[in-house]
């Protein structure tokens, strides 16, 4: 089977034009280890580029990669025709069986349901529900990517969902859909547990109001002198953004609270290796990588119960479930793992177990290829 996988090679995303080696999401490129476990397949990887990069012909022995340049006019501001004709003029040269398009964020979605092949669309993040949350401004990145996913799901020929959140929330507008989890990059699986000299809370996530991070501080302050326990923040957090602001006010006058800006794997690994647990307070989400990444590193989980979090997470079986409304349930749930070593410890053992059996690469590869199968078959 030969497969064209639309993505987003992050190059683009941070402007890091020098680099030689093209990068993906964490999703993306988990199930792209996965694939190169599967012989039987062939994987070309397309990504839009507004500067021409040096990109290796080959990511592994069966996944090719072709990086398109589109000039910036053929972006956001022209509903991404640009990188629509781009794909489609590259597609049409490798002839693949199927399109997989990862995400409605960016350009992927669109050139996946005007690729003229066969498709399939994977919701990463459910861009009208986080615009609703986030109370988008019209004309606003996320108010016209909203926009855009209303557009491309009714036509795409099946959309992927990470969770039963996602797929009730696409129900109307899908033509069919699946519940097929993220993939966990496999090197997370060998985190060993280092030494710490204080509790270290993990936190997460893009810095913004859907995340929830000034309600998870609140909620700490009252135990964090007590307990010694010391919380890192991990994420983007542009500082003109007005939760930002307020965020990193907060911190001046919490010495144990650390904003440690975005993480690359190699950090986030070694972070997770020295963690007692995993905080995610979101009052929105959908397959947090946090908390997959967390389980695999056998590190405890404390999470909000909305979006796709109940898929993941079994309250006191694989991880503790919070309101994230509320501070006396956030502190709760932190408390309790705080001093409950054993029921840490057998928390993380069961949430590792759980990660192996469902979330390695190579066998979320296998549900897609169950997937591409599915569409070929009935729309032929």
């Amino acid at each position: 089977m030969k497969i064209a996988l639309l993505t987003t090679d992050n190059r683009e995303n941070f402007r890091e034009y020098d680099k030689t080696e093209p990068y993906f999401g964490t999703a993306a490129g988990a199930l792209l280890q996965g694939m190169a476990e599967l012989p039987q397949v062939e994987v070309h990887v397309v990504s839009c580029t507004q500067e021409r990069m040096l990109s290796p012909a080959k990511l592994a022995a069966n996944v090719w990669y072709h990086s398109l340049v589109v000039p910036k006019i053929g972006w956001l501001r022209t509903g991404y025709q640009g990188c629509i004709r781009a794909v489609r003029k590259k597609l049409r040269e490798t002839q693949p069986d199927i399109v997989h398009a990862h995400g409605t964020e960016r350009d992927c979605g669109l050139s996946g349901i005007f690729s003229g092949f066969a498709n399939v669309l994977t919701i990463h993040g459910n861009m009208r529900l986080i615009a609703k949350v986030n109370r988008a401004k019209p004309f606003s990145y996320q108010w016209l990517a909203a926009r855009l996913e209303k557009l491309t799901l009714p036509r795409a020929g099946g959309v992927v969902c990470l969770s039963k959140y996602t797929q009730d929330a696409v129900q109307d507008l899908a033509r069919r859909t699946w519940v097929v989890p993220n993939a966990v990059d496999s090197t997370f699986f060998g985190v060993r547990p280092a030494a710490s000299e204080a509790p270290l809370i993990l936190c997460v996530g893009h810095v913004c109001q859907r995340k929830n991070q000034q309600q998870f501080v609140r909620a700490i302050d009252p135990i964090a002198a007590s307990r010694g326990l010391q919380v890192l923040f991990l994420g983007d957090a542009p500082r003109h953004d007005p939760y930002c602001a307020e965020f990193f006010q907060m911190l001046q006058v919490r010495p144990w609270c650390t904003y440690g800006g975005l993480a690359e794997r190699t950090q986030l690994r070694d972070y997770l290796s020295r963690t007692t647990l995993l905080a995610l307070p979101s009052v929105e989400d959908n397959c947090p990588m946090a908390v997959l990444e967390a389980m695999a590193a056998s590190v405890p989980v404390v999470a909000a119960k909305v979006g796709g979090l109940p898929d993941l997470i079994e309250h006191e079986v694989n991880g503790l479930f919070c309101d994230p409304g509320d501070l006396s349930s956030i502190r709760t749930a932190v408390d309790r793992l705080i001093l409950d070593s054993k029921f840490r410890q057998e928390l993380a053992a069961r949430a590792k177990r759980i990660a192996l059996d469902r979330y390695h690469p190579k066998t979320v590869a296998e549900r897609h290829l169950a997937v591409y199968r599915e569409v070929l078959r009935t729309d032929s």
